[in-house]
């Protein structure tokens, strides 16, 4: 069931009386777009990744907004980083007693499944800092066992003597009775960032809600720290961050959501394909997001497309996420030759510092950058985001080292480490298309991030695909995504019982008390209940099932029978047994700042192309987008501030209304 928002409230874009600049922070690069007096501004600028906040300060001042009051909406890897690089906060994790080893134990996975011995890997939280209570809670929601005061109290001096920076609580079956989870932190006070897992996933699964209550608690202690500071240094901005889920957060309580956070950056593209692609009528998209350091791929089929089931290195993601493949496959991607003569590409990525070695930062080790530029794909004279100049005579010199490696001349090189990394970027598009069912020859392959034009045809030809959408400000298209984003939150209530003991009554009032609890959580935003949409949806499974399956909640529909039709559909069979009710799950969205484009009249014609130091025609972007352009044939390289594309041979460029280019294979 679906609440529509109330549309006469909805701000049109371009009334708004604040700038709204939308930040994504990245690896290499640090991209905004602002939307200021109805018109779109956009630059990027090299990450500072030991203090983002430095990047994001000087993409403010280029973009001439220093001195005015702003709204940020930002994407952050601060805690991505954190997870993927092992450098959380301190934790120590509270438990029911006889379960301080769920975490360690995990779901026994093999990382390689045909080694007899498998690698030592490190719990998440050594065992000395797992800590138990006789609180216990079984699956009825019965309390069996309770933690006197004292039992509490040396809790907390145990916790203290550990010391640690934050605490993850997760006792068992916590979601059916918070309150206990709540008089632990209440014992241990205002010391440490506390993470509850009946406040972070409340939901069936101890492993997977401990982990999540774990990264919360990681993480919430460095997100707040670096939110504050980059409050300190922007004090006339307010500031929102983006969810994983493709929704924003306001800053200030942001630390307390950081597992949802994690996949910060690459859910403002896919919310940015998801709004163009209804522009263009385009309704399932494969979106190619290349960046400096990685590749996000997704499949956006009439909406942004959410999962439940994600990781994030090593640990299971089970927030509601952008459902996204990620590799470590970039501009930046190193290439080298291995000790068997054989050349790999990636994933180690030579950064922004010093980053390719055309960058003339000191970076000696050749990248798809590099390639790119010796193959003359990026043009002489070309500045990465509108001022950083390229060092061709670097780029030539690493590359001639890598080609002696390899035994041959350096165009030959150049073209074997492109080959090598369209594999990759191809290999993970077939992940998210083609192992999930997905034909993508009649889809259209949307392309974006600093280095996506670059690749986008050639991987189009390896996926047998004849459309390629290379959006206006591609470079930048995760920044511009921020501000299609809606704030929202998403709730979780564990039912865990037979559907039909439920009635439609019962169920809209556990709805309406989920309502009311994220209405207020938004109205702390400043949203009012009547510009909020909601999504009920039920989880439902067939008893003795572990997964399940996610439905709309109508009012009068045969809930069992749909799920049972749903379930035949996806394995084949139905089962004679009861229907049950495993969670109520309910999302709450706010209007988004710029919830359709603003209308954009073309570039002027006035930007100066790059040198041309190849035999294929050099066009500007502003050239093409004019209404008398004619469409281009390949060879041919097109190029603005953010980004660069290449057009092959038996392939054309046109335009479109919205200034995209539109690129189809002639053959």
């Amino acid at each position: 069931m679906t609440e529509p928002a109330a549309n006469h409230s909805r701000t049109a874009a371009g009334v708004r009386a604040r700038p709204m600049v939308g930040v994504d922070t990245g690896g290499t690069f640090t991209d905004f777009v602002a939307l200021v007096d109805g018109q779109l501004r956009h630059c990027k600028v090299l990450s500072t990744p030991d203090d983002p906040s430095r990047a994001i300060v000087e993409g403010i001042d280029r973009l001439g907004l220093a001195d005015r009051d702003i709204d940020i909406v930002h994407g952050t890897t601060v805690g991505t980083n954190a997870v993927l690089e092992g450098k959380g906060a301190r934790v120590a994790y509270v438990t029911s007693a006889g379960f301080a080893d769920v975490l360690t134990l995990g779901r026994q996975e093999r990382d390689h499944v045909y080694r007899l011995e498998q690698p030592a890997m490190a719990p998440p939280v050594p065992r000395e800092r797992c800590f138990e209570v006789s609180t216990r809670i079984d699956a009825d929601g019965e309390l069996i066992a309770r933690a006197d005061d004292d039992e509490l109290a040396a809790l907390a001096a145990s916790i203290a003597a550990a010391e640690v920076d934050a605490v993850a609580v997760n006792l068992l079956f916590s979601f059916l009775r918070p309150e206990e989870e709540q008089r632990i932190a209440e014992a241990l006070g205002e010391r440490w960032f506390v993470s509850l897992s009946s406040e972070v996933l409340p939901e069936a699964r101890e492993y997977e809600r401990g982990v999540a209550t774990w990264l919360n608690a990681g993480v919430g202690p460095l997100i707040g720290r670096y939110l504050r500071s980059l409050a300190a240094r922007l004090p006339r901005a307010r500031i929102a961050v983006m969810q994983s889920a493709g929704t924003t957060v306001a800053a200030a309580t942001a630390a307390g959501h950081a597992v949802r956070l994690l996949l910060s950056g690459p859910a403002g593209g896919i919310a940015a394909a998801e709004q163009l692609g209804r522009a263009i009528g385009a309704k399932r998209l494969l979106t190619f997001d290349m960046g400096g350091t990685s590749t996000d791929v997704a499949l956006v089929d009439g909406g942004i497309p959410l999962t439940t089931t994600s990781r994030m290195g090593r640990w299971p993601l089970t927030i509601p996420t952008v459902d996204i493949h990620t590799i470590g496959a970039g501009g930046g991607s190193i290439a080298r030759v291995d000790a068997g003569g054989m050349l790999l590409v990636g994933p180690e990525s030579a950064g922004a510092d010093p980053g390719p070695a055309c960058y003339g930062r000191g970076g000696e080790q050749v990248t798809v950058t590099d390639a790119n530029l010796v193959l003359g794909r990026i043009p002489a004279g070309t500045k990465l985001g509108g001022y950083l100049a390229l060092d061709r005579a670097a780029a030539d010199a690493a590359m001639a080292r890598l080609a002696d490696a390899m035994d041959c001349d350096a165009q030959q090189a150049a073209r074997g480490v492109i080959r090598i990394a369209n594999e990759h970027m191809a290999r993970a598009l077939r992940v998210i298309s083609v192992e999930r069912g997905h034909d993508p020859r009649e889809d259209a392959l949307f392309c974006f991030g600093g280095a996506g034009g670059l690749h986008a045809c050639e991987l189009a030809n390896l996926l047998g695909m004849r459309r390629v959408v290379l959006p206006r400000r591609a470079g930048v298209l995760s920044a511009q995504g921020m501000l299609a984003s809606a704030p929202g939150r998403d709730a979780v209530e564990a039912i865990l019982a037979p559907l039909a003991d439920w009635s439609d009554t019962t169920i809209g009032g556990r709805f309406a008390a989920l309502s009311d609890a994220l209405a207020d959580e938004l109205a702390a935003e400043g949203h009012v209940r009547a510009d909020l949409s909601f999504t009920h949806q039920l989880e439902l499974r067939y008893h003795g099932q572990d997964a399940g399956i996610m439905l709309p909640f109508e009012l009068g529909a045969d809930h069992a029978e749909a799920f049972a039709a749903r379930h035949e559909a996806a394995s084949g069979y139905r089962l004679e047994r009861p229907v049950e009710l495993a969670n109520l799950r309910l999302a709450a969205r706010a209007t988004a700042p710029m919830p359709t484009l603003p209308t954009e009249p073309p570039p002027a014609r006035g930007l100066d192309a790059p040198e041309r130091n190849t035999d294929v025609p050099v066009i500007t972007r502003a050239e093409l987008e004019q209404a008398t352009a004619p469409p281009i044939d390949g060879p041919a390289i097109i190029t603005d501030t953010v980004g660069t594309a290449w057009i092959p041979s038996d392939w054309q460029a046109t335009a479109d209304p919205l200034g995209n280019l539109v690129v189809t294979r002639n053959a």
